[in-house]
């Protein structure tokens, strides 16, 4: 497998765009067909879910993201939604809970602009997304190398193999220094509550 072919399967361009968000307030089965209609691409099968009315319930339970009103997810609610779709892929949800807890007090006690953050994130995602491409270049270079080390006849298997272990170690890399960012967000808001 290409480098090429690999990026177009992962659907990397898959994410909800300002553009994409309505001026009007959306009752939950319109979130849900936002999000299953931005997201659906990128879903790995079709029995997977993108966004479920029980995951928002308990997203709202959780209080996750600071109360709807009068049973409407605003503009702000939403990207709060995408942000959490997001973070739920590595994180638990107490720690996304964690992440945005102090985002849903602002959000809530001031006026704070969530959109200017959100087109924050919107730029490192694309950021991101270029800087991923680089590092899978070279760990499939580098897999490509010492899988022709081994010099076997199932070259191309062990290849992979070696690819998917990189790419778990990296995943569980950068989980742990989110875990770890969570983990001090949530002592400084103790020592700051103190």
């Amino acid at each position: 497998m290409d480098i090429k072919t690999l990026m177009n399967d992962m659907k990397l361009n898959t994410r909800l765009d300002i553009n994409d968000i309505p001026d009007i307030d959306l009752y939950m089965d319109q979130v849900i067909q936002l999000f299953e209609k931005k997201f659906s691409p990128a879903k790995r099968n079709e029995e997977e879910k993108v966004l479920t009315k029980t995951m928002i319930n308990n997203y709202a339970k959780g209080k996750l993201f600071f109360p709807i009103k009068n049973k409407k997810y605003s503009r702000d609610h939403i990207m709060l939604i995408s942000m959490i779709y997001q973070m739920k892929g590595a994180l638990s949800i107490h720690d996304v809970k964690q992440t945005l807890e102090n985002l849903n007090n602002k959000m809530m006690d001031e006026d704070f602009d969530l959109l200017s953050l959100y087109m924050s994130y919107l730029t490192l995602f694309d950021q991101n997304k270029d800087i991923f491409k680089g590092c899978i270049q070279k760990h499939m270079e580098e897999a490509h190398l010492q899988a022709a080390k081994l010099e076997d006849k199932d070259e191309t298997y062990l290849q992979r193999l070696l690819l998917v272990s990189t790419f778990t170690e990296m995943s569980n890399f950068y989980r742990k220094a989110a875990e770890n960012l969570v983990d001090n967000m949530a002592e400084e808001e103790t020592n700051r509550k103190q």
